[in-house]
């Protein structure tokens, strides 16, 4: 082999993949492509697996760029294809790199415009294939336990040992009074400096 024919860095579909790696492995980092379906089109393609993608021919893998480039190629059957039963076209194809990113947005977009179930659960940001929600993929001012940090302001808000009889008398009826503490205070039982 000569060190002209092989390559470090092999750039297909928009993708830089590595040289050194087996074809198969290398091409299942392009974006709808595995590593069965990669082994697929290699041995189709008439590549050993075994073969680094940096030794393999620049026709071939100009072959190959073709080939995934074109949605309705036929070196895969219908069933081994992303793209089954996509509404927007006649029969199944299959996508790669940025078409197939571009293809998710659509159909999110899609699920979004007719107001469906999923579209509105896209569109708010929450999860949309039946996960849980209560406790997990929070955000916002429902993240965490305010119990915990009430908790924990008050006890810092705690009166020192030096302090006066009037603090800890107000710390102690803050505490207990809590909310009830400002309805106390406008019913004029309870002080002022009650309410926090």
């Amino acid at each position: 082999m000569s060190s002209q024919a092989y390559r470090h860095v092999v750039r297909l579909l928009g993708f830089d993949l590595p040289g050194d790696v087996r074809a198969p492995y290398a091409l299942s980092r392009i974006r709808g492509l595995s590593i069965n379906t990669a082994t697929v089109l290699c041995r189709q393609m008439g590549i050993d697996v075994n073969k680094r993608l940096g030794e393999v021919e620049e026709d071939k893998l100009e072959a190959i760029e073709k080939l995934l480039r074109d949605k309705r190629h036929q070196a895969f059957p219908s069933w081994f294809r992303n793209r089954k039963d996509d509404p927007l076209e006649p029969d199944s194809v299959h996508l790669a790199g940025s078409e197939l990113l571009a293809g998710v947005r659509e159909d999110v977009e899609l699920l979004k415009r007719i107001r469906c179930w999923r579209g509105v659960r896209h569109s708010l940001g929450l999860k949309v294939r039946g996960q849980r929600s209560r406790v997990t993929g929070r955000f916002g001012r429902s993240v965490g336990v305010s119990k915990g940090r009430a908790a924990a302001a008050q006890a810092a808000a705690k009166p020192a040992e030096g302090a006066s009889e009037e603090a800890k008398r107000r710390w102690e009826i803050s505490g207990v009074l809590g909310r009830s503490g400002e309805v106390l205070r406008i019913l004029g039982s309870v002080p002022h400096w009650v309410t926090r």
